[in-house]
């Protein structure tokens, strides 16, 4: 039974643990990751008061629908969340989304997304903007979050207003997971370049060489983003998924 190391946080590797385990792998939990909400949202409850302003919305993470929904049921700007994704003849705020998890998180809540491009990346979604000449797009996003998506949106003439809503820190570190790894595994996951660039940093705290582990794991990403960002830590990448998701991810390591 080969053995799969999951990098991605503790709260979200359940589904991706258990289809592991369906499709009979051994999944190690060895989460280098947590997500933690900014401790000021002034400026998301601000932006969800005046919704009117923007033209869409943009949610490219399940994080990031997760932050704002816990906002707009904190405050005032309760009044304007039934807007989103419920627009009568075609006026009100739209609705984007990046990946179908996202877009799951977003029904789950009422929201039904007017856009999902059918590749998970946000380069992807320019294109089911629209004209955005002069109009303001709302990008509730992670601290780090690349900024390929607000480049593209001011390159086609719109406004594009990124808030900070959630941040990426290190997690600690798993004694279990570790010791798993250092007996050997046959697969390393990543699932975001956050996964990849913490996991180096992780395991050299552990006085290991994350390139020289036992057993000599195999990589494998969620999709090409974070494929970029392993081979920029210095590893070799031996399997992509077609599908940009932890489903994809588990089909993948079936055919490899």
């Amino acid at each position: 039974m080969k053995r799969i190391l999951v990098t991605r946080p503790r709260e979200q590797a359940d589904g991706f643990i258990d289809a592991l385990k369906a499709a009979g792998f051994e999944p190690i939990c060895f989460p280098v990751i947590q997500i933690r909400p900014m401790e000021d949202h002034t400026q998301l409850d601000q932006a969800l008061k005046n919704l009117d302003k923007y033209e869409w919305i943009v949610f490219t993470s399940v994080n990031a629908v997760e932050v704002v929904f816990d906002v707009i049921a904190r405050s005032e700007a309760t009044k304007q969340a039934p807007n989103l994704g419920r627009r009568d003849k075609g006026e009100g705020i739209k609705v984007a989304s990046i990946g179908p998890k996202t877009a799951e998180a977003l029904n789950a809540r009422g929201v039904i997304p007017d856009f999902v491009p059918e590749e998970y990346v946000a380069e992807s979604i320019l294109p089911g903007l629209g004209n955005l000449n002069g109009k303001w797009v709302l990008l509730p996003r992670a601290e780090i979050a690349r900024k390929a998506l607000p480049e593209a949106i001011v390159n086609a003439g719109g406004i594009a207003h990124e808030i900070a809503v959630y941040k990426t820190l290190p997690a600690q570190v798993d004694p279990d997971g570790l010791a798993a790894l250092k007996s050997g595994v046959d697969w390393i996951t990543f699932t975001s370049p956050s996964t990849a660039q913490n996991f180096v940093e992780i395991v050299r705290r552990q006085k290991m060489n994350p390139f020289e582990l036992k057993n000599n794991p195999k990589v494998a990403c969620i999709g090409p983003i974070t494929e970029k960002a392993a081979k920029e830590e210095g590893f070799k990448v031996d399997l992509v998924a077609e599908e940009y998701t932890t489903e994809g991810l588990v089909n993948a390591l079936l055919n490899a």
